[in-house]
């Protein structure tokens, strides 16, 4: 389809108002920056037109536009002109399956106070947020260092998401099958708290310009029984979720006790139940940020929960790291490894020989016998930085038939990770349902017992023969 504007931005009056006759208006200075990213996109030159309520378009200049970008604030959407022109190009864009209106929330407005059309719309917060208050307010300076964080990723973001729009209205829907890189994936990016927007953002950009399909990809409903059905719909097409935690606990929804992010961890905590029953892929990973000195009582009670409960962390690995890092790892947990491949389809069954580095003499005499037995011995890595050595934690923890967690000279802390990891395993994305368990150590282990471990004490001479028994059980 040919369009003569590439996006008409519509705006109520009093939004472009400047605070001084030699300064420009908001909705002007975000016109031009707009057009300065799509142009970086698109690589060539954007059509874009502002609008305001009491400009008049006509149905042919509508029908012309491919995109309708709504600045969405109190005014506009009191504004019964602002919401005619809404109206006016929904109708005329409705023979498109593509998404073609997109939401600029100039100022913090809930999604009760939005007009109901403009409710599922992709939005866009382009106010600016205090990290140390949680305060609001409008930008004033666009190239502040607060503005860099949060404005300059949501204009990339926006320009982002109108070239795909643009893309699909030039081009048909076949273009879009040029990004199926990795076989293209579907990821369910949890919704955050105003706290962590910017960043989800920054997570489900990469995403999706690595090709993946990022859900959800509307506004969620406000309703407690929607959003559970919305929420498990998603989940249900995808193989791995993605949680971001923060100092804010996040909005409730009407007749519901939960908040959307804590919501939203319940039901993917289910949902890993669910598939690995019926030996579906699906894992997930839940980032908790270091700085959570702002959080309320309940998110703390609730950032607790995550991390004792085993529920709430069922089929998820739980980290509280720099982003970065928590990135990285991302990008680790997506891309198939053709080692992990071969690994998981090499004959002979694995044991997984989990221990410290300081127990490495200890262990040998155990990490021989299991050889002997005929087994392949898999080991933690010591050497590399901590990306490095946990990436090959996860491999071993995807791709083992049995696992021994040794005890020696570390404490009982270290080994409860060790146990918890174990219980985590089949959230990483298993093929293979794990065939024993067993935990070797000296002194009282009666305490751990009850967590599905066969025992085998190091202080007893029979301790290898006891050993070789545990291997015999499931190797034979």
């Amino acid at each position: 389809m040919a369009f003569e504007i590439d996006v008409l931005v519509t705006y109520a009056e009093k939004d472009n108002e400047a605070a001084k006759k030699s300064e420009q208006g908001w909705v002007t200075q975000f016109k031009k920056f707009l057009e300065l990213m799509l142009f970086q996109v698109l690589g060539t030159k954007p059509v874009v037109v502002i609008k305001s309520e009491f400009d008049t378009a006509t149905a042919p200049a509508l029908d012309n536009a491919a995109i309708l970008v709504t600045i969405l604030t109190k005014e506009f959407a009191q504004s019964g002109r602002c919401l005619d022109l809404v109206e006016a190009f929904n109708k005329s864009a409705s023979s498109t399956k593509t998404n073609r209106i997109f939401k600029v929330l100039k100022s913090p407005l809930s999604i009760q106070e939005q007009p109901p059309r403009l409710r599922d719309s992709l939005g866009y917060d382009m106010y600016q947020l205090d990290d140390e208050t949680g305060s609001m307010k409008e930008y004033s300076d666009f190239f502040s260092i607060e503005a860099e964080k949060q404005y300059w990723m949501k204009m990339v973001d926006l320009a982002y998401d109108i070239h795909e729009a643009l893309v699909v209205l030039k081009e048909g829907d076949s273009k879009s099958e040029v990004k199926n890189i990795y076989k293209r994936k579907t990821i369910y990016l949890a919704e955050t708290g105003h706290d962590l927007s910017v960043q989800r953002n920054i997570i489900k950009r990469e995403l999706l310009r690595h090709g993946y399909v990022v859900l959800p990809n509307h506004t969620l409903p406000t309703n407690i029984n929607e959003v559970e059905r919305s929420i498990k719909k998603d989940l249900e097409d995808c193989t791995l979720s993605i949680h971001l935690i923060g100092s804010a606990y996040g909005e409730i929804p009407e007749g519901g006790d939960r908040s959307i992010v804590d919501l939203q961890n319940k039901l993917a905590a289910e949902s890993a139940v669910a598939k690995r029953q019926t030996k579906q892929e699906f894992s997930r990973l839940i980032w908790i940020a270091q700085n959570l000195k702002n959080a309320s009582d309940r998110q703390k009670a609730f950032i607790e929960t995550l991390k004792r409960d085993t529920e709430a962390q069922e089929g998820a690995e739980i980290m509280q790291n720099p982003l970065e890092d928590f990135k990285n790892i991302v990008r680790e947990e997506l891309l198939d490894s053709q080692d992990r491949v071969r690994l998981e389809e090499s004959s002979g069954k694995s044991i997984y020989l989990v221990h410290d580095r300081v127990d490495s003499m200890e262990v040998k005499p155990f990490q021989e016998a299991i050889e002997k037995s005929g087994f392949k011995v898999l080991s933690p890595a010591f050497e590399g930085d901590l990306l490095e050595v946990r990436k090959r934690h996860i491999e071993n923890l995807k791709t083992f038939d049995a696992a021994i967690i040794f005890k020696g000279k570390v404490n009982d802390q270290w080994v409860r990770m060790k146990v918890l990891d174990l219980l985590k395993a089949p959230g990483f994305g298993r093929k293979k349902p794990i065939q024993g368990k067993a935990l070797v150590g000296s002194g009282n282990l009666d305490s751990y017992k009850n967590q599905n471990l066969t025992i085998i004490s190091s202080d007893s001479n029979r301790s290898l023969e006891t050993l070789k028994n545990f291997l015999n059980e499931f190797g034979g």
